[in-house]
């Protein structure tokens, strides 16, 4: 059976080949437990901590402020949970934007439930947040502001530098979930003012389960995960060696290849998007035409059945309508651009990848035109 093109690569991208390769000896040959007291132990350790190191040079950091975790979600919730219990004598107030995954979203309202107060930021029509808007609602009390670096969805692109810099001059805390950015834009913590940035391997061609949490020196952060005292006892449990390796293998390509492939993702994108335009004119981008995620492209076609639609492209192409996260759901994310539910549910996510060329962006638009004309 020939499978559909894949185009979903905001979801999960596949592990790169020399990324398989750097995991293969941690499998079985240098299989010890990175805290035992051998030379086993002693062999996963270095390699843990080369890649610590690697992690942290992807991202402008210091090794000693890199936490592994399971992923970006464990990261997000290590992060706002973890400042929100640090920062207790401070004040219970957190700010953060509608449109933010589910896995910042969940923690902060889980956080109201224990007494926070959290303010929600609207966004524009493009999905782009109003400084002004951000500063009016910091307060004494404000513990924490996270706003991501680029949406899952739409592919937004947030100011980091002024965010930051607005909590700066407060003395606030900042987090960045940069689970879509990494690899595809440039991030330095050495020069942005970001005081914690969730990480995950596999949407820039790294293995699943494996993310990190970048935490600046001098950060107050609360342990979430108790037990062996891993990770200077600021996350428990025996660490992933071969996954962790893999990250570290998975970043330090994508931060290499990012010069020449984001430019020429972007070229397929808009490729893409003007292909479908001029066949089908009444296609609403959702996002911002020039802010966004070079790989990124979401759209909604009016007047369709969102169901039918992704029905007839299933067969010819592995595409989203939303988050992975939040199947079959209408995405908050086009809501709160003031996309109606119907218009929402008729949207689709392209996520391209290093493996499209231009004749896959040809034969894509091609099946999209085709599908719609068709319902229609």
């Amino acid at each position: 059976m020939t499978k559909p093109l894949y185009f979903d690569c905001h979801a999960t991208t596949p592990v790169a080949a020399a990324v398989v390769q750097a995991m293969a000896p941690y499998w079985s040959e240098c299989f010890g437990n990175p805290a035992g007291a051998s030379v086993w132990g002693w062999e996963a350790e270095a390699a843990v901590e080369q890649a610590r190191a690697a992690v942290a040079a992807a991202i402008g950091a210091r090794p000693s402020e890199i936490i592994f975790t399971s992923g970006a979600t464990e990261a997000n919730n290590l992060a706002i949970k973890g400042v929100a219990e640090a920062g207790l004598a401070r004040g219970r107030h957190l700010v953060t934007v509608t449109t933010e995954h589910s896995a910042v979203l969940a923690p902060c309202a889980y956080l109201e439930r224990l007494g926070f107060t959290v303010d929600y930021l609207p966004v524009d029509g493009e999905g782009q947040i109003d400084l002004t808007q951000l500063a009016a609602v910091l307060r004494p009390d404000t513990v924490l502001v996270s706003i991501m670096a680029a949406n899952n969805e739409i592919g937004v692109l947030h100011p980091l530098a002024e965010i930051g810099a607005l909590c700066r001059e407060r003395g606030i805390w900042f987090h960045t979930d940069a689970a879509q950015a990494i690899g595809k834009i440039s991030l330095s913590v050495e020069t942005l003012p970001i005081d914690l940035l969730s990480l995950t391997a596999h949407k820039c061609y790294g293995p699943k389960g494996i993310g990190a949490l970048y935490v600046r020196t001098g950060t107050p952060l609360a342990s979430q995960l108790h037990g062996g005292g891993q990770e200077h006892d600021r996350r428990s449990g025996t660490l992933n060696v071969p996954l962790i390796v893999g990250m570290a293998q998975a970043l330090t390509l994508a931060i290499a290849d990012l010069p020449h492939e984001s430019p020429r993702l972007a070229t397929l994108r808009d490729r893409l998007w003007a292909q479908l335009t001029a066949a089908l004119p009444d296609l609403v981008l959702n996002g911002s035409g020039t802010n966004r995620l070079p790989h990124n492209l979401n759209f909604s076609v009016p007047g369709l059945n969102g169901n039918a639609l992704v029905a007839a492209l299933r067969p010819y192409l592995a595409v989203s309508s939303g988050s992975a996260c939040a199947a079959g759901r209408p995405s908050h994310v086009l809501q709160a651009l003031g996309r109606s539910p119907a218009l929402a549910n008729a949207s689709l996510r392209f996520g391209l990848g290093k493996f499209h060329q231009a004749d896959d962006i040809d034969r894509a638009a091609a099946v999209v035109i085709d599908a719609v004309q068709k319902l229609r």
